[in-house]
């Protein structure tokens, strides 16, 4: 349906389109918007007193030519430093100074900044404010999440799949919500979103809960792309939420403050980054011990996400398959995993839904456990993934296709609900902890049969159909990479 901010995030995003002989990229062109829109909101919404006046909207729509890029630049480099032009500290919110922080802008032509400019004074920002700034944002990094050139899928996973996770998962206020890898905040935002919907808008809060302490010191992250961590902050300042990711490596010495103390987690909602460190590179964690060893990724962020959780904390984690069967340390740490806690469900995703078509994910829910013994006794599987639509450009992923998973999730977060298994013609099964040890603990369960060569052939265009041939390269270089670490890693011992 058409709105007035679905109208806006079109207009902005066409005007990609005049850049492109100015060397900007779909992901330098969202920074850009990001630097640009960050003032323009500020005057709109009447806060511009968070900005010195000399660095505010004003001084760019005064401006032509060469001497409006240049003020332009200025403008950046002292956001980002937090220094007037006779080199002394002016004072400067934190979150601001973080979003321009090293900020650059990649434009060359005076013309095209003013265009940009114009355009953004241009638009029809009382409905904008009306429907809410956050969401006109939100819809620039969906737009560029899904334009395939821009790479940027990594960094956004879809609004259905989060919107899925945050009901069955039912956010409370007053709890401590994280995301390990935060991407643009989508998690957070919606987790958010649905706690203001709860209690009126924050103004029916739980005694002892205050709307400050929910808006500034409820979520806490990290995230590891300083480009991505700025769109992050301003995707959370615009939804009004302060300061709540930091910038750093969640496997290195930087993520052990997130299990640490009053950072430990009621909630944790997250999607990790596929794939090897860099360089073939482990985890540099002190606290760690059953991926220690590994330069996979998806296990070292499992046990980051067992160690984060308080006591009776409960999780949603999106992961690629070899997560699920890979052995050694993929082995040992889904046993220490379900020793510590109740991972009671898995819901197998269907492809194509993010990052490319061929590309296996599933959301592993788990409660951490009072004791850290023997808390999985049942694990349920939902087969979203057997016999799907083709999901692409002209079938994307919807709420609707998550109707029935939800239904028999239950109501219960922690997954406690009365459950029917619906046998082996069903989506929705059990297999007890005893069947799971005699598969080796493998937790890649299916039991539909899968015509993936009909669904593929039903994909009509060029570029979902590329994606999907790029998808299966990928699936197969994460599952060699798998049997790479594990020929070069020695299987740790179970430990807490």
């Amino acid at each position: 349906m058409a709105t007035p901010t679905n109208d806006i995030v079109a207009k902005l995003w066409n005007l990609c389109n005049v850049l492109r002989d100015d060397g900007i990229t779909y992901q330098d062109y969202v920074t850009e918007l990001t630097f640009l829109l960050f003032l323009k909101m500020m005057k709109e919404t009447e806060r511009e007193g968070r900005i010195p006046a000399p660095y505010r909207w004003a001084e760019l729509t005064a401006r032509e030519g060469p001497d409006l890029l240049l003020r332009y630049k200025e403008i950046l480099l002292r956001l980002g430093s937090g220094k007037g032009e006779d080199g002394k500290d002016f004072t400067l919110d934190q979150s601001v100074k973080a979003i321009f922080l090293d900020g650059q802008t990649k434009l060359r032509k005076p013309a095209n900044l003013k265009s940009l400019i114009t355009s953004i004074d241009g638009l029809d920002w009382f409905s904008a404010r009306q429907e809410g700034l956050g969401d006109l944002y939100e819809g620039l990094l969906e737009k560029n999440a899904n334009e395939k050139k821009s790479g940027a899928g990594q960094y956004f996973t879809p609004r259905a799949l989060i919107d899925c996770l945050v009901r069955v998962m039912k956010p409370q206020a007053g709890e401590v919500i994280q995301d390990p890898a935060a991407g643009t905040a989508g998690f957070i935002v919606a987790a958010h979103a649905y706690i203001c919907e709860q209690t009126d808008d924050l103004y029916k809060l739980p005694q002892g809960v205050s709307a400050e302490w929910q808006r500034s010191s409820a979520y806490r992250g990290m995230e590891l792309v300083p480009d991505t961590h700025r769109l992050a902050l301003m995707n959370l300042m615009l939804h009004g939420i302060e300061g709540s990711i930091d910038s750093g490596d969640t496997l290195a010495p930087d993520g052990e403050i997130l299990c640490q103390g009053d950072n430990r987690a009621d909630l944790i909602l997250t999607n990790p980054p596929f794939g090897t460190k860099k360089g073939g590179g482990r985890p540099s964690r002190g606290d760690f011990s059953i991926t220690a060893q590994t330069s996979n990724k998806q296990l070292a962020f499992v046990e980051h996400v067992v160690r984060a959780l308080k006591p009776g904390g409960r999780a949603a984690v999106v992961l690629p398959d070899n997560v699920l069967f890979e052995d050694n340390t993929g082995r040992a740490l889904r046993r220490w995993m379900m020793e510590l806690c109740d991972l009671h469900t898995i819901l197998r995703l269907p492809t194509g839904i993010f990052y490319a078509q061929g590309v296996k994910t599933n959301v592993v829910f788990l409660t951490r456990g009072e004791t850290d013994r023997g808390n999985t006794t049942n694990v349920w599987v939902y087969d979203l993934r057997a016999n799907m639509a083709a999901f692409g450009k002209t079938r994307p992923l919807s709420a609707a296709d998550f109707i029935a998973f939800e239904r028999t999730y239950g109501s219960d977060p922690r997954g406690r609900s009365k459950r029917k298994d619906e046998g082996p013609e069903g989506r929705f099964r059990c297999f007890t902890r005893d069947e799971i040890a005699q598969r080796s603990d493998n937790l890649a369960i299916a039991w539909l049969r899968d015509d993936e060569d009909e669904t593929e052939e039903s994909l009509t265009e060029p570029e979902d159909i590329a994606a999907a041939i790029l998808g299966h390269l990928r699936g197969a270089l994460t599952e060699i990479e798998a049997v790479s670490d594990e020929l070069s890693d020695a299987s740790p011992e179970v430990a807490a």
